[in-house]
């Protein structure tokens, strides 16, 4: 289904057929896509989707086509070449994915002695860690979730 898609804004605007697979990717996280030149695949962020909606989905299909095209014509297709940057302006791509909602810390601790605060992803074991200020000892303040 979402090789149909790619192949339709493929052929709409850049006249051009694309001939391989796309797909989306759930691990991907800093980015909107990815084309592969070794096998000419796409990998799309179905999060992008998700949260921009359709609209922007397509400008970041153009993006990757933009690369994919090039590759195969042989020309310049990485992000700093002329060819790139002319092709994506003349079709509308974006030029960069719009940033993802933002990993907040989920745990929060503090030092006993110091007062000094500390943000982590991951827990960490209380009795094996102690301030890196003071050396004193450090307490569980807030266990959040992820924003």
């Amino acid at each position: 289904m979402l090789t149909d898609y790619v192949k339709q804004v493929s052929l709409e605007d850049f006249g051009w057929e694309f001939q391989h697979q796309a797909s989306f990717n759930k691990r991907l996280r800093t980015t909107g896509g990815r084309f592969f030149p070794s096998d000419g695949h796409l990998d799309f962020n179905p999060k992008h989707l998700e949260v921009y909606g359709e609209s922007l989905f397509r400008q970041i299909v153009r993006h990757e086509l933009c690369h994919y095209h090039l590759y195969f014509q042989g020309k310049g297709y990485r992000h700093q070449d002329p060819d790139f940057k002319a092709l994506l302006a003349k079709v509308n791509g974006c030029r960069f994915a719009p940033r993802l909602q933002e990993f907040s810390h989920t745990y929060q601790y503090q030092c006993q002695t110091c007062y000094q605060v500390y943000a982590r992803r991951r827990r960490i074991n209380l009795k094996k860690y102690v301030c890196g200020k003071c050396q004193g000892p450090l307490m569980l303040v807030k266990k959040g979730n992820q924003s």
